[in-house]
């Protein structure tokens, strides 16, 4: 019997990053995989995300290596990462997921993607380093929407709700779910893939399996391997976060803040416009 295929690519949230089992990560997509069949239907399980992964480390090195796998399912849950550099390009972002996920529908792969809570919200930074930040997620999110719609995408919408503003969901760096905040997002998936009829295995549970973190096991780790984390991510963003800060606030001052929204609407607009002239060019 030829087992169902899952591949799940993306970056540390992807990876399992915040829900650790014996020396490694699990993760919502090894939760999931277990919910996808029947106990005695075999699963094939490839979980391909790298912690620090943007959109063009999964074009580049992750779909290679999973289209080679033939999978049935694929999940590409990528992009917060993009935001954290200075390089951001939402047109950029837009033209390597059109193909990640162009690639895997073309297989006849069901395509999983979300759409995710903004960086800057989830780290308590200050409003004006947190708005540009929550622009530019928000500018990433709705290009997955988009393109989600257009590949027929099984899409959880994971930007917003309660799991979002619950500490319980979130390990101690507050940008990667715990154990319960990684089930959760097991338990979202799998429900929509039910309603697809695309999961017939057992829901995935909702409570943890292992005892949560003490808070001083949490501040030791924030302090050490979490650190070092954020600030591998966010090295060469300072210097332009602070001018986009600075930014935010002499906008603020004048009362054309909105002038900062429209623009960032509009890019995301000429974005996705210019996939759909590609489109219809290579139709053509």
């Amino acid at each position: 019997m030829r087992p169902l295929r899952f591949v799940a690519l993306g970056d540390s949230l992807t990876e399992g990053v915040g829900d650790p089992v014996g020396e490694g990560w699990r993760g919502w997509a090894a939760l999931l995989a277990a919910g996808l069949a029947p106990p005695d239907a075999p699963v094939e399980f490839h979980n391909f995300g790298i912690s620090g992964a943007q959109t063009r480390d999964v074009l580049e090195r992750q779909v290679p290596a999973a289209l080679a796998v033939r999978p049935d399912i694929a999940s590409v849950v990528v992009g917060v990462n993009d935001t954290l550099r200075c390089t951001f390009d939402i047109r950029a972002v837009a033209e390597r997921l059109d193909t990640v996920y162009a690639a895997f529908t073309g297989q006849g792969a069901v395509l999983l993607t979300a759409c995710l809570p903004d960086p800057g919200t989830m780290l308590g930074l200050p409003g004006a380093l947190a708005r540009p930040l929550a622009r530019r997620q928000r500018a990433v999110n709705a290009v997955v929407h988009a393109l989600s719609e257009r590949y027929g995408a099984v899409h959880l919408h994971a930007a917003e709700g309660d799991w979002v503003a619950d500490r319980a969901m979130w390990s101690a760096d507050r940008l990667h779910p715990g154990e319960r905040g990684h089930r959760q997002f097991a338990l979202r998936f799998h429900a929509l893939l039910v309603e697809a009829g695309l999961a017939t295995g057992p829901v995935p549970r909702p409570e943890p399996e292992f005892p949560e973190p003490t808070r001083s096991a949490s501040l030791w780790w924030l302090a050490t391997a979490g650190t070092g984390w954020v600030a591998r991510r966010c090295t060469d963003l300072l210097p332009q976060l602070v001018s986009l800060a600075a930014s935010e606030v002499r906008h603020r001052v004048r009362g054309t803040g909105v002038r900062l929204d429209l623009a960032a609407s509009h890019a995301v607009g000429a974005a996705l416009a210019g996939l759909a002239v590609v489109d219809q060019g290579d139709a053509a």
